[in-house]
């Protein structure tokens, strides 16, 4: 058998999810080295119990020297009102201030608006013939939805998803920035500099105007939090659940029967959501360092060391799933909850956004009985962070 060394494991590498040996790979390192150094103090997470036990400790395991794997704070560059990079109690008072935004009943009021818009891409879908799906479909949703709750204008919202692929391609220190990627990126910060600006002076009902009139540990924030600050809220809100739909469709168009079991069962789909979003894992890997000389698991770590915790295999994981943890199984009924919005402080301010826009995306389609079947090969963004389809040739009927 091929030793672990030998199989050239490194997920800081763009698209290491794309390895054909991928999930073999991450179930050897749950068998065999559950904490892997791969690099110098830099080392892979690959169990769902370990990846909790990180995640619910930022005492132990912190998040500001760094929460990407190829992340830009451990090259000394300063990363301003980052909400991701935020420990304990910092992170908390930032995340108070959009913690109402984000409640049930808040999203209960956004949920007809949702369903109105998601209506809409789908009638606008040409039967029969070949299309994009991410461009007709799955981009589109996420970006109107996150763009009305930031009070983003009609008419500035086209370029939303661009901007946001700039923004994931730039955050991973691996990949090639094109000139169209630092181009969407100029754009971007110029337009939400401006945007936080005229909020100020005219603020609305809306997620900008409440952070730049946000009073934050006794203070207004800067224009750079302010920046970095809506910059992750664009992202968040749109990468994860695009990547979510995305991945969905491409496994149900293989699951022709499964999907019919779902359109004939629709009280069925939050669940099937939930087993997609463990199957999918929009959301590869998020790191933290070690803060002092400890154990993850039973297995020592030191003071510095990097962990990076690959949210794929906790999510495949048969001591938290069962024996048919590598079976995509819409009924599942899961007695732990899966990784795909990470876990403890910094779970995902979004999910419960990010699963009512994949609810009724697909409560729309089993209404319809729509039927879809992949027409070529996904293209995906050149991205360590996240496993995201840019481009997914699709036929609808």
């Amino acid at each position: 058998m091929t030793s672990l060394a030998d199989l050239a494991i490194d997920p800081s590498v763009p698209g290491f999810f794309l390895r054909p040996d991928y999930y073999e790979v991450l179930a050897r390192l749950r068998a065999e080295a559950p904490i892997y150094e791969y690099a110098p103090g830099i080392k892979t997470v690959a169990r769902h119990e370990d990846i909790r036990e990180i995640s619910r400790d930022p005492a132990r395991f912190c998040s500001g020297g760094g929460v990407l794997v190829n992340d830009p704070i451990r090259e000394g560059h300063a990363v301003e009102g980052s909400i991701i990079h935020m420990d304990p109690p910092t992170h908390g008072h930032w995340r108070n201030v959009l913690n109402r935004e984000f409640t049930a009943r808040a999203l209960a009021g956004m949920e007809p608006r949702v369903r109105e818009l998601t209506v809409a891409l789908l009638d606008a879908l040409p039967a029969g013939e070949q299309v994009d799906a991410v461009e007709v479909l799955t981009a589109p949703l996420p970006v109107l939805v996150i763009c009305e709750l930031l009070g983003i204008p009609d008419a500035d919202r086209s370029a939303f998803r661009r901007w946001s692929d700039a923004t994931i391609v730039a955050s991973d220190g691996r990949a090639a920035l094109s000139e169209d990627d630092s181009v969407a990126l100029v754009e971007m910060f110029g337009y939400l500099t401006g945007l936080a600006e005229a909020k100020q002076d005219e603020p609305g009902d809306d997620l900008v105007s409440l952070l730049v009139q946000a009073d934050i540990e006794g203070r207004r924030r800067t224009a750079g939090e302010l920046l970095t600050f809506i910059m992750s809220l664009v992202v968040a809100g749109n990468e994860t659940t695009r990547h979510l739909m995305s991945g969905s469709l491409l496994e149900l168009a293989e699951r022709p029967d499964d999907l019919a079991a779902l359109y004939d069962d629709p009280d069925r789909i939050p669940g099937a959501v939930e087993e997609l979003l463990r199957w999918v894992t929009p959301i590869q890997q998020f790191a933290r360092t070690v803060t002092a000389d400890t154990e993850v698991g039973g297995v020592p770590v030191a003071e510095g060391d990097y962990l990076v915790m690959l949210y794929a295999s906790g999510n495949r994981d048969e001591a938290a799933f069962g024996p048919t943890a590598g079976v995509l199984d819409l009924s599942r009924e899961a007695a732990v909850p899966n990784l795909a919005f990470g876990f403890g402080e910094h779970f995902c301010l979004g999910a419960a956004l990010a699963r009512q826009e994949a609810r009724v995306l697909f409560e729309e389609l089993a209404r319809r009985r729509t039927t879809f079947r992949r027409a070529g090969d996904p293209t995906y963004l050149p991205s360590s962070l996240v496993r995201g389809p840019s481009v997914v040739p699709m036929v609808f009927d």
